[in-house]
């Protein structure tokens, strides 16, 4: 942990400092290192509070997932998730302290009193091992790809912080009542959310999103992204709040507690259908169809879905010319089949290695020298891990997302909790092969760490079951 958050910002600042990122921090160096020890201190102080209270890491983490804060910096914006890194560092360095002193963090009493979870099993786990694996792999490969720059952004945006989340949310006891709190809390999120796209929508005006706003002055719908800087994104972060109260509806018993779910999701609901977002739609259905057959059976819900697809496939075969389809595949798309055939082409040209991570959007239009558009990936992550790490990170990628969802999914069927994350988990990865951002997305760290200590402690609690019923059989005997 020490050793991520001391080199991941030394190696972005080695790659930029000459670049037009750092210009402002040259010209006024003096107000860059006051800044930056303000910071150092924001993060020490809350440090101290969570080495104390080691719970409060799961609820502060949950509050800031979707907050972005846009940067300039030599005329580009970069959207940052300035206050999660303060919360992952602050975390990692309260585990880091009393590491060296000899201590446990993550014996800490639980949260508010509560009972703790069942104890942790020893070792590792092979979702952990392949999470490690797939960041060692995009790190080797970044050497020859063709935009380092890129990939290196990625490892310390993306890959270095949300593993130390990763690790921090592992550890925690996840007693009901935290699960409880961090789930009012996001749920309180969303509606907030919800309400800024009413306002947005009702008033026909946008935040943040300059090309949304282009495309609604362009087009006659009229599409919201609240405080997102992605119709897609908002919609995917509406859709697995949804998943996860829809757990409580379908399991739960307090009608009180059921009828404030079902107001919620009505709120949501409508939030989503206004991102007109198709693949956060489809998203819900998938999430929706998991959860139904692990608290019921499977047949019925593949049943529906069957109908679902069906009636889909009738709909664009009698009127294709109202889902778009008269434009073709690509129009309707809005471009992302090229995407998809442009990184299949990339793929076949050097499909063990791959180009090098970080490096789609470069051999892309090397490929298309005449593409205008704003692009980074195919749209569909297992397209762009093929044509960037070939054949080597693809593997990689199956496995880990194979191993997730059988961790996730194994006697998750009696728990509320571990089934609202399983299906929310398998339904981000169904919306990340239509609109990417896979282990780029902190949602994802969170749902695996969170899902994998639940896992631990429930294989943990049955195990103390069967052994003390040994005991006790041995008693009587």
């Amino acid at each position: 942990m020490l050793g991520a958050l001391v080199l991941a910002p030394v190696l972005l600042l080695a790659a930029i400092w000459h670049s037009p990122q750092l210009s402002i921090v040259h010209r006024h160096p003096l107000e860059a290192v006051v800044v930056a020890l303000v910071g150092l201190a924001l993060v020490v102080a809350l440090a101290v509070v969570i080495s104390r209270r080691p719970w409060l890491v799961a609820p502060l983490a949950v509050v800031t997932l979707p907050f972005r804060i846009p940067i300039s910096a030599g005329g580009t914006t970069s959207n940052l998730l300035v206050p999660l890194y303060v919360v992952v560092g602050a975390g990692a360095l309260a585990a880091i302290v009393p590491t060296w002193r000899g201590g446990d963090p993550a014996t800490a009493p639980p949260a508010n009193g509560d009972a703790p979870a069942a104890g942790r099993l020893p070792g590792r786990s092979w979702l952990e091992r392949l999470l490690a694996l797939y960041v060692a792999l995009y790190a080797i490969q970044a050497i020859y790809s063709p935009a380092f720059e890129t990939a290196l952004q990625q490892m310390v945006f993306f890959y270095v912080p949300f593993a130390l989340l990763f690790c921090l949310l592992r550890e925690l006891r996840w007693t009901r009542r935290l699960l409880r709190t961090c789930l009012i809390l996001v749920a309180g999120l969303a509606v907030l959310f919800a309400t800024v796209g009413f306002v947005e929508y009702a008033t026909k005006t946008l935040f943040l999103n300059p090309k949304l706003i282009a495309e609604n002055n362009v087009h006659t719908y009229f599409a919201i992204n609240s405080v997102f800087f992605d119709a897609d994104i908002f919609g995917r972060f509406l859709a697995l709040v949804m998943i996860m109260l829809a757990a409580v509806l379908i399991y739960g018993r307090r009608q009180r507690e059921q009828v404030i779910v079902v107001i919620v999701l009505a709120v949501l609901w409508a939030g989503l259908v206004l991102t007109l977002s198709r693949s956060s739609l489809a998203a819900l259905l998938v999430g929706l169809g998991i959860l139904g057959a692990m608290r019921w059976k499977a047949k019925p819900i593949l049943i529906v879905a069957c109908a679902v697809l069906a009636l889909g496939s009738a709909a664009l075969a009698v009127s294709p010319k109202t889902f778009g389809l008269n434009q073709g595949l690509n129009g309707a798309s809005s471009g992302r089949a090229g995407l998809v055939s442009g990184g299949i082409q990339l793929f076949g040209d050097r499909p063990l290695w791959g180009y090098g991570s970080g490096s789609f959007e470069t051999e892309y239009r090397r490929l298309h020298p005449a593409t205008s558009a704003t692009l980074s990936a195919s749209h569909t992550i297992a397209i762009t891990i093929a044509a960037e790490q070939g054949l080597i990170g693809e593997l990689a990628y199956l496995a880990l997302v194979i191993t997730a969802g059988v961790m996730l999914v194994r006697g998750a069927r009696v728990s509320p909790a571990r089934a609202a994350i399983a299906a929310a988990f398998l339904a981000l990865v169904f919306h990340t092969e239509l609109y990417a951002d896979f282990l780029e997305d902190p949602i994802a760290w969170t749902l695996l760490g969170i899902g994998l200590a639940l896992a631990y402690a429930s294989r943990s609690g049955a195990e103390q079951t069967v052994a003390q019923a040994d005991e006790l059989t041995a008693i009587a005997a």
